[in-house]
């Protein structure tokens, strides 16, 4: 069992990061560690979502991101996967309610044209219902891969260029921006990978141009408000230079 947690001080958090993404990873080292199906390591990682979306309200942070389900997910096996649509059902019906009346606003990104019409339906339901909260902006990676989002993002900056919207010689990084799922989402502040992996595997790669890591061990069943308490102390750390050199004050 893990040992209690100490108290977590929010008030020492100075700078909480307006944007905090978190890949989360692990489920299923939990599940084999404690000689479990793997389903039961999505099913505690669901109540560490839970735990973290309270917790990202609590510590003042404006948007929280959570890599879910990757559109390379489809390849596990399809017991899994079907469990995972189950999982994904249930929050939809079990929390959609409390997240509305805690004033979350739900924003779903990922590809939906290849998604089943009841898995499409929730996706629509969560967003629908939650649209004019004014709280956390909760953000799920769903079906989602980088790479494919650029590429969706080029070809219907293509397909505007083509019909007149846009000449090419106005193409900005603001411009194709807006062609992303995460259009009018600020970029990322930090990134967390839990598990102890060192990659961001195909996640938010436009997004993260100027993000700070930090990859923790601990598996994400395990991951609590004290952890992310700490990977934002680690964030505060950080001198962000965004390119740029750093010039003492005074020189």
């Amino acid at each position: 069992m893990k040992p209690a947690e100490p108290p977590v001080r929010d008030e020492a958090l100075t700078t909480v990061p307006r944007h905090v993404a978190i890949i989360m990873d692990g489920n299923g080292r939990w599940a084999k560690a404690r000689h479990l199906p793997r389903g039961m390591g999505h099913r505690q990682g669901v109540e560490a979502m839970r735990a973290i979306t309270r917790a990202a309200t609590d510590l003042g942070i404006e948007y929280l991101t959570l890599y879910s389900f990757s559109s390379e997910n489809w390849r596990r096996p399809a017991e899994e996967v079907q469990d995972l649509m189950g999982l994904l059902k249930r929050f939809v019906r079990n929390d959609l309610e409390q997240l509305h009346a805690n004033n979350v606003n739900v924003k779903v990104i990922g590809d939906r044209v290849h998604l089943d019409r009841d898995i499409a339906g929730f996706v629509e339901e969560a967003e629908a219902r939650t649209c004019k909260n004014t709280g956390l902006k909760l953000i799920i990676a769903f079906n989602y891969g980088g790479q494919d989002e650029i590429v969706d993002a080029a070809r219907r900056l293509a397909s505007d260029v083509a019909s007149g919207q846009f000449a090419a010689d106005q193409i900005s990084k603001e411009v194709f921006s807006r062609y992303l799922y995460t259009n009018g989402v600020p970029d990322p502040d930090l990134l967390i990978r839990t598990s102890g992996e060192h990659r961001i595997s195909n996640f938010l790669l436009w997004q993260c141009a100027y993000t700070e890591f930090v990859f923790v061990d601990t598996l994400w069943p395990d991951f609590a408000k004290a952890d992310l308490a700490e990977a934002i102390a680690e964030f505060q750390r950080r001198e962000r230079r965004f390119g740029a050199r750093h010039v003492p004050a005074g020189a």
